[in-house]
């Protein structure tokens, strides 16, 4: 109450509720050593109802964390260790960034599939419970992240691969901002998740008519979900919000603002505190609080025991996690990388599969799926079981609980945010695909990953116009710019196969960033001339002016390399010297220094057309005032994509014209004479 009085915002009522579940699991149930908060074998816990931050950060502070009484009273502020939201990396104990409700729900599913997948890499035949990689992901929802759709997605899914590892509190408080939620919601939610397929518990501390904060009952459904260790557990735990604030409990009013000078008052007269004290811990409070730290460093120092054991009995492995948990890439490995012969075509998709063939030998901490769409992402590694109990394995994608290909169904929303569950839980690296216009669904999850500096690869395919028959539903325009808008997102959208193969090579050489690969479905030429080092800049000259002096850059990406290059073989045939850049990727290419980009795109040339299926947003930056852009700015069609091509005008034909354009614009238009 204090916290949120002070900032003159905030969400003291669910904090207010869930203090004494909190408390319990942070000082009784949940492994954890509060000083050391990246200890390997610790349980993992999110909060996804980010909005109750002080539910977390009160736990930090009173556990040893590092946070102080002083942090509590800047709740909220600039540079603050308690802001508005958790922030992954920010604070301490914060597992991930949660605030788009549902997120941290998907988030903990992924953090319960990545567990069990390193178990599988790293200690796969330990009795269960008797492995230093066991452990729980523990996860308090509220009403409105089950009301989000990516719920049931995440929640389906966690059903189905029966993570027994996952257990999830819901706060059933019947309040949400537009007060009773009975407005808008009257499912069972507790039926709801076992027809899902999990372990169900319903705690209810207003059973007896009173309100009742009945601790043991909840610790004893707590312990049960513990046990239960082949279906994930969800509890229902029925509170009354804000209590016991005598006037503003269960209301609308206490779940996002504060309550006010005279109810603070009156409750802390309830509670039996002294109203005119504010942020007063008791130092014997605090002391009995901090005693969870001796415990964690106990059970921590136990842990250790059976670990150092496995490092013994294992030495390879524990080579290979060392290395993987801090995403360190094995010595040659590019080396597998496969090389693309010219004058070929292939698509980009299907050379995205096989360099994932080829680097399924060499690292093993690269792993993921697609959303029913393998086929078409290409995202399954040839040989490689599926990550699936064993009893749904199919004919087609045989597997097992410690596979490797990842089956997220029709499931964009949740697979987003699994994707950063996993890459948050440990060191390995997954990947996730579907068609690029999807992303839209995806996109709060490509967002938080930006903002968590994630190492998550989207394989995006049927990246334009260019997938044809299936119309303007499938078929992205404004997305390419809309992605490149995310800070801290990579775009990559290689023009061939050897560039598909370099990117890549370049983003697993990232680890502080996602990255999206915006993949076609049609075939493109390999090139000569494509160039590794140019593709990890971000943009290079691919073919040069005839001169050398180029009088016009056509400046394109992926299927439009084509194009462009088509383009200046007409320009070239007309006397005008054409330089061609592909520029797969313009966030690397802005990572450049200022010599680089301006060898590239020398700024005394000022003719200049960009050619890309998609809206022309951004290239104006590139282009200038005297260029020109072949783009896309109305949606799409059903027919052959070279049909829309020509039909939209993203032909060789246009690009010369618009390059004569650029030049006109200059004043380099040169004249005929009419005769004598």
């Amino acid at each position: 109450m204090d916290a949120v009085e002070k900032a003159g915002s905030g969400h003291p009522g669910t904090a207010m509720s869930l203090a004494p579940a909190a408390y319990l699991l942070f000082q009784r149930t949940m492994r954890h050593d509060p000083t050391d908060a990246t200890w390997l074998g610790r349980d993992r816990f999110v909060l996804s109802c980010g909005h109750s931050s002080l539910t977390l950060y009160i736990q930090l502070y009173l556990s040893g964390y590092g946070l102080t009484i002083e942090d509590l009273e800047r709740l909220r502020q600039w540079d603050s260790l308690t802001p508005g939201h958790p922030e992954h990396g920010h604070t301490v104990g914060v597992e991930t960034t949660t605030g788009p409700l549902g997120q941290g729900l998907g988030n903990a599913v992924g953090m319960a599939m990545a567990a069990r997948r390193e178990r599988g890499l790293f200690d796969p035949d330990a009795a269960p419970g008797t492995s230093p990689f066991d452990h729980h992901i523990w996860c308090f929802v509220s009403d409105g992240d089950i009301e989000e759709g990516i719920s049931h997605e995440a929640s389906s899914l966690a059903g189905h691969q029966k993570l027994g590892n996952l257990i999830v509190m819901y706060d059933d408080n019947h309040i949400s901002i537009e007060d009773d939620t009975l407005i808008a919601k009257s499912e069972d939610v507790v039926k709801r998740y076992e027809a899902y397929g999990w372990h169900t518990l319903s705690v209810d501390w207003t059973e007896t008519g009173d309100y009742v904060e009945n601790v043991e009952a909840l610790h004893q459904a707590l312990e049960a979900a513990k046990a239960e260790t082949d279906r994930p557990s969800f509890i229902r735990l029925r509170t009354i919000i804000g209590w016991p604030a005598p006037n503003k409990q269960n209301t609308g009013k206490i779940h996002g603002s504060a309550l006010g000078d005279e109810e603070v008052a009156a409750t802390k007269r309830v509670l039996g505190l002294d109203p005119g004290k504010t942020f007063d811990v008791p130092a014997d409070v605090l002391e009995h609080a901090r005693q969870v730290a001796d415990r964690g460093r106990e059970t921590h120092a136990e842990w250790e025991k059976a670990y150092a054991n496995w490092r013994v009995a294992n030495p390879e492995r524990a080579a290979e996690y060392d290395r993987i948990s801090r995403r360190l890439l094995p010595n040659g490995w590019a080396k597998a990388l496969p090389e693309f012969d010219t004058g070929g075509s292939m698509a980009t998709r299907k050379a995205s599969g096989e360099v994932l063939n080829a680097l399924s030998r060499v690292l093993p901490e690269l792993w993921g799926g697609s959303a029913d769409l393998a086929e078409s992402n290409n995202t399954t590694m040839k040989g490689e079981p599926s990550f699936i109990p064993e009893e749904y394995q199919t004919k087609e994608f045989p597997g097992n609980r410690y596979g490797r290909t990842l089956h997220f169904g029709i499931r964009e929303h949740a697979m987003g945010a699994i994707l950063n569950g996993i890459a948050l839980h440990g060191g390995t690296r997954p990947y996730g695909g579907t068609f690029l216009v999807f992303s839209d669904y995806m996109r709060p999850s490509v967002r938080l990953a930006a903002l968590m500096k994630l190492p998550v690869t989207y394989v995006w395919t049927h990246d334009s116009i260019g997938l044809g028959e299936d119309g303007p539903t499938h078929q992205p325009i404004e997305h390419l710019w809309a992605l490149r808008a995310i800070p801290g997102l990579d775009v990559v959208r290689p023009a061939d196969a050897n560039e598909t193969a370099a990117a890549w090579k370049t983003i697993l050489e990232h680890t502080d960033r996602p990255a999206a690969l915006a993949l076609t479905r049609q075939n493109l030429p390999v090139y000569e001339g494509t160039s590794a080092e140019g593709v990890s800049r971000g943009g290079y000259i691919l073919r040069e002016a005839s001169t050398g002096q180029p009088r016009v850059i056509l400046i394109a990406t992926g299927s439009e390399v084509e194009v462009a290059v088509g383009g200046r073989d007409l320009l070239e045939a007309q006397g005008i010297p054409t330089r061609v850049v592909s520029m797969p990727c313009v966030e690397w290419f802005h990572a450049q220094d200022h010599a680089y980009r301006n060898a590239v795109l020398p700024p005394s040339v000022r003719a200049r057309v960009s050619v890309e299926a998609g809206i022309a947003l951004g290239w104006r930056e590139f282009v200038g005032e005297h260029g020109d852009s072949v783009s896309l700015e109305h949606f799409g069609a059903s027919a052959p994509y070279r049909t829309l091509y020509e039909q939209f005008g993203l032909t060789a034909d246009r690009v010369a014209a618009a390059a004569r354009s650029s030049l006109a614009k200059l004043g380099h238009d040169k004249g005929e004479t009419t005769g004598n």
